[in-house]
C-alpha cells in the first residue's frame, strides 16, 4: 500500500472540526471518514479536506485540493474535475481481513448474521475461487448438513403433483449442466448512498462469477408438472431466522416462472467442480445468474410453484425493491409504490492493480477487471484518469456463456507524476452505460452501479 497506509490510519481517526453555534467557538470531534461521507458528503469534503464546491471562492477550492494532496502524499492531477462530495478512492475501502472457514481475505460487515465481502483486488480471477466468493446471510446457517439424507420437495398451487427428491436422485435422474454465472448482492455498493441506507454497508465485493454445476430447474419442474396458472416460484431453505422462532423463515424469495425456466437457471450442488462451501449453500442451492443473489436460495429444501407473486419473507415491503418512479434522496416511499428488483444493472470492477499502488511514470500501467450485465452482453468498457473528462476503450472478452462476466484489459500512460484515479465504465449492447457517480437514490440502497475507481500514485 505504500504511502496510502500512512494516511489511511490518520484519516480514519481524523480530528474533524465542527463549527459551533457562534463564530468564535470550535469543537473538535472524532468520526470515521465513511460515517461522515455517509451523513453528508459535501459537508465532509469541507470538514476533512477544506474542499468546497462553493462557486463564490476559488481560493477555498484550491486550498481544499492542496489539503487533499497533502493527505494523499501527491498532487491530485486533474483535481479540478473531481466531483464534490466524493470520498477519494484511496480511502474508499477497508481491507480488514475476516476469517471464515474455507474463505481467504474477506472483509467482515456483520457477524449476526455473518456477511463478508471480497476486496476488489482479490477478485482478479476470471473464474472466482470458492475461497474468494462473498458470504451473504439473512439468518443462521445450518450446521454442516448430511448430503446423503438431504431432500428437496417441489409443491404448490400450480404444481400438478408434489414430489420429493433426494440429492442422489437429482444427480441420477436429470442431466447435469455447468455454467459460469455472475451472482451479485442487490445491496452491493450500498455504502456510497447518501442519505445512508440501512443494511450491510457493502462496497464493491459482494459479487463473484464461479462455475456452478447442477441440474436445470426447468427439467425438475417439468418432471413434476407445471400448470398454465404458474406465475412464480418461491424457495425455502434450511437456515434459521435470527430469532430462532420455529417455522419462521429467515428469507424466502423467488423469481417469475419465465426466469425459472431459463436454461441457465440451476439447482446446483457444486462450485468450481467441488461441493458448495457451507456458507454458500452446501449441499444444494438455486442459482439465477444476472438477478439479485437473494433470489438464489441456499440450503435449498423446498420449491413452491405459485399462481401469484411469491409472498415469502423478504418479498414484501421494501425488501429488494426500488421505487417504481424516481424519488428525491431521503424521500419517504410507501410500500405499495415499490417494485421488485429483477435484472441487475450494467457494472464493472477494476481488479488489478490494487487501489493504492505506486507506479513509475516511465512505464505504462496494465489494468484489468470484469464487467457484467443482468441481461445481455457488455459491449464496451472504458477507462479514464481525468475524472471522466476523456475515456479510452479497453479490450473486452466475450462471455463464456450467458450471465457470465467478461474480462477487460488496457494499458495506461500517465502525463506526469502525482495522484491519479482510474475509473472504469461499462456499456451494454443496448447502449446503457454505468453512471459516473451514484444512480437514483432509493430507501434500501440497492443497485449502485456507479463507476468503480482505484487510486494510483505515479512516481
Amino acid at each position: 500500500m505504500g504511502f496510502f497506509a500512512r494516511f489511511i490510519t490518520i484519516i480514519l481517526n481524523a480530528l474533524l472540526i465542527h463549527k459551533a453555534l457562534n463564530d468564535e467557538v470550535v469543537a473538535v470531534k472524532k468520526h470515521g471518514l465513511h460515517e461522515l461521507y455517509a451523513k453528508d458528503p459535501v459537508k465532509a469534503d469541507e470538514q476533512v479536506f477544506q474542499r468546497t464546491s462553493n462557486a463564490l471562492t476559488r481560493r477555498g477550492f484550491i486550498k481544499g485540493l492542496k489539503s487533499l494532496s497533502l493527505l494523499l502524499g501527491a498532487e491530485v492531477v486533474y483535481g479540478q474535475f473531481m466531483p464534490a462530495g466524493l470520498i477519494p478512492a484511496a480511502f474508499a475501502q477497508s481491507n480488514t481481513p475476516f476469517s471464515i472457514e474455507g474463505k481467504d481475505g474477506l472483509t467482515i460487515l456483520n457477524d449476526r448474521p455473518i456477511n463478508a465481502e471480497t476486496p476488489a483486488h482479490l477478485l482478479d480471477d476470471a473464474v472466482t475461487p470458492a475461497s474468494r466468493f462473498f458470504v451473504r446471510n439473512n439468518g443462521i446457517p445450518p450446521q454442516k448438513p448430511d448430503a446423503s439424507t438431504w431432500t428437496l420437495t417441489i409443491e404448490g398451487e400450480s404444481a400438478e403433483q408434489s414430489k420429493t427428491f433426494t440429492l442422489e436422485e437429482l444427480k441420477t435422474q436429470f442431466k447435469h449442466y455447468s455454467y459460469q454465472l455472475t451472482l451479485e448482492c442487490g445491496g452491493n455498493g450500498r455504502a456510497e448512498f447518501s442519505p445512508a441506507a440501512t443494511g450491510n454497508q457493502w462496497t464493491t465485493g459482494a459479487v463473484g462469477c464461479p462455475k456452478w454445476t447442477g441440474v436445470r430447474l426447468k427439467d425438475v419442474l417439468t418432471s413434476v408438472g407445471v400448470k398454465d396458472s404458474a406465475v412464480y416460484i418461491g424457495y425455502y431453505g434450511d437456515d434459521q431466522h435470527l430469532s430462532r422462532t420455529p417455522g419462521k423463515a429467515a428469507i424466502s424469495r423467488g423469481v417469475p416462472i419465465n426466469k425459472a425456466m431459463e436454461d441457465e437457471s440451476l439447482i446446483a450442488w457444486a462450485m468450481n467442480d467441488e461441493p458448495l462451501p457451507l456458507m454458500n449453500g452446501y449441499p444444494l442451492r438455486l442459482v439465477f445468474g444476472g438477478w439479485p443473489a437473494s433470489t438464489s436460495g441456499k440450503w435449498l429444501k423446498k420449491i413452491v410453484v405459485r399462481d401469484r407473486v411469491h409472498d415469502g419473507a423478504k418479498m414484501l415491503g421494501k425488501a429488494y425493491r426500488l421505487p417504481c418512479k424516481p424519488v428525491a434522496p431521503g424521500a419517504k416511499v410507501a410500500d405499495e409504490d415499490m417494485c421488485i428488483i429483477e435484472a441487475m444493472p450494467i457494472k464493472s470492477l477494476i481488479t488489478f492493480p490494487q487501489s493504492g499502488t505506486d507506479h513509475p511514470l516511465a512505464k505504462k500501467l496494465s489494468v484489468r477487471g470484469h464487467a457484467w450485465s443482468g441481461e445481455g452482453k457488455v459491449a464496451e468498457v472504458y477507462t479514464s484518469i481525468d475524472f471522466g473528462q476523456t475515456w479510452q476503450i479497453a479490450e473486452l472478452t466475450l462471455p463464456v456463456n450467458r450471465h457470465a462476466w467478461q474480462q477487460f484489459t488496457t494499458k495506461i500512460a500517465f502525463p506526469q507524476q502525482g495522484y491519479f484515479e482510474i475509473w472504469a465504465k461499462a456499456v451494454d449492447e443496448n447502449g446503457k452505460s454505468q453512471p459516473m457517480v451514484l444512480p437514483g437514490w432509493n430507501p434500501k440502497g440497492y443497485l449502485n452501479n456507479a463507476c468503480h475507481r482505484i487510486a494510483v500514485r505515479v512516481v
